[in-house]
């Protein structure tokens, strides 16, 4: 608008402020109007997620609760089992292996295992946790529910540390120190990585029709880790006790446990322990959380007895041994289940994962005379695969189980696809598991072999690990 010039100067001020006040009320006006509109806009180019702050504390208790599983509950377990003279040997391994695989999950295992890449392996995006700080969130298995990314990040990392640790009880008291750190280096770069992806990488509740990992694609169903934890590792522990051999002095010397006491200690601290395994991988804490926790009692109270009730029956006498091996036995099996199967079904899945193991470890065991010193294959591949198709079974609601969520549905409704299509899809990831980790883990023993050497020397395994390997005593008189 133009302003006459015949007005006066103080006309003209009055003028050009009733202008500047009508211009800035029509700004005013357009922006109350604008912003609801770019608030519509920005919410539906990003969903909002509510943190609540007892999940994000749950899931720090779980976190620390794993890393009680592995030191000082694993290391302790398997420390009683072995031979005095190697109860440091395989402490230090444990130890080691849990402080060199945090670092390499923080490097890049994160990243190869909870990024887009391919059905296999993810990518490098968050290598380095690029990109990960305290503002960024996961998503759990609700709808605009989230935990700080970060918490994500460690529990899951926990769960990285325990599984190879897992795999040295099969061939404890002969293997080098060294050969033991470059293997898992390896084994958790080429194996674990990337069938922790094929498990359980999905797009998460508000992007569900986002890529994921092959054995997710399945339709297979992995509660806390039945194949990425104990089918990986005690199908690598197999070929790395046939590999390496037997100890020298196998079945000719005794080669009882040492400490009976300290492997109760060990097994009790995993059981402990276990809830944070099973009813943190809810990453809520809410009523299936509590479902996982009930269920990881009495499956691993069922396996106890049925192991108790099979050694009174067969052996005449009850033991220690036995009581720990069927408790590990049932909470190997439920950790696929727990937030899947009803109470009822956990304790049947516990009774029947104990006649199996002993089977396999009573039995299969001195038949095929191989030497998995600890019965890491017998006890976690065998009862993670009962417990993985025994899942598949057990989640129909008609069998007591709280069915699978079905993501594609507005409703997010449980079903269950029936017995054959679930049991399928439960073996399929059961398959996949088995050859990529065993194909894998032996042509990773062999690299491992050529380059430094799997076996300790002959007097270095008379004389006791520990001394040989690092200069020190478990105990002295």
């Amino acid at each position: 608008m133009k302003i006459p010039t015949s007005l006066t100067s103080a006309a003209r001020s009055t003028l050009l402020g009733s202008l500047a006040l009508t211009a800035f009320g029509s700004l005013a006006a357009f922006a109350q109007e604008a912003a609801p509109a770019a608030a519509d806009a920005a919410a539906a180019a990003a969903p909002a997620f509510t943190v609540d702050k007892g999940d994000t504390t749950w899931m720090m208790v779980s976190t620390v609760l794993v890393l009680l599983m592995t030191i000082p509950g694993l290391a302790l377990f398997y420390g009683g089992l072995v031979r005095a003279k190697n109860m440091l040997s395989v402490l230090m391994q444990v130890f080691t292996i849990t402080a060199v695989v945090m670092l390499i999950w923080v490097f890049y295992g994160y990243s190869l295992a909870f990024t887009p890449g391919n059905a296999f392996v993810g990518g490098f995006s968050k290598a380095f946790l690029s990109g990960v700080d305290v503002t960024t969130l996961s998503e759990t298995f609700s709808k605009g529910v989230a935990i700080p990314e970060l918490v994500f990040v460690i529990f899951q990392m926990t769960f990285a540390c325990i599984t190879p640790a897992l795999i040295v009880g099969a061939f404890a008291e002969r293997v080098k120190f060294s050969a033991v750190v470059l293997f898992v280096i390896l084994w958790v770069t080429f194996v674990y990585f990337p069938i922790a992806h094929m498990v359980w990488f999905w797009g998460g509740p508000s992007a569900y029709s986002d890529p994921s990992g092959l054995i997710f694609g399945f339709g297979a169903i992995d509660f806390a880790g039945g194949t990425v934890v104990h089918i990986n590792a005690g199908i690598a522990g197999l070929v790395g006790a046939l590999m390496i051999g037997k100890r020298a002095g196998y079945k000719k010397d005794i080669m009882a446990p040492h400490s009976m006491t300290l492997t109760m200690v060990g097994a009790s601290l995993l059981w402990v322990g276990w809830f944070g395994f099973n009813a943190g991988s809810n990453l809520e804490a809410n009523a299936y959380a509590g479902l996982a926790m009930i269920n990881t009692f009495v499956a691993t109270a069922a396996a106890t007895v049925m192991w108790i009730i099979l050694e009174s029956f067969l052996r005449g006498k009850a033991s220690m041994l036995g009581a720990v091996s069927g408790a590990v036995a049932g909470l190997v099996a439920v950790t696929p289940a727990a937030g899947f199967v009803g109470p009822m079904g956990a304790i049947v899945l516990g009774a029947v994962v104990t006649l199996v193991c002993y089977f396999f470890v009573a039995v299969v065991k001195n038949k095929f005379d191989y030497d998995d010193s600890l019965d890491v294959f017998g006890i976690h591949c065998v009862g993670g695969i009962i417990g993985a198709l025994g899942t598949g079974i057990l989640v129909n609601p008609a069998l007591g189980g709280a069915g699978i969520v079905d993501y594609s549905t507005a409703d997010f409704a449980a079903s269950y696809a029936g017995t054959a299509t679930q049991l399928w899809a439960q073996f399929k990831g059961v398959a996949v598991t088995l050859l990529w980790s065993g194909i894998g883990s032996a042509i990773l023993y062999k690299i491992v072999d050529l380059i430094v050497g799997l076996r300790a020397a002959p007097e270095a395994e008379r004389e006791g690990l520990d001394l040989t390997s690092h200069g020190e005593a478990a105990y002295h008189s």
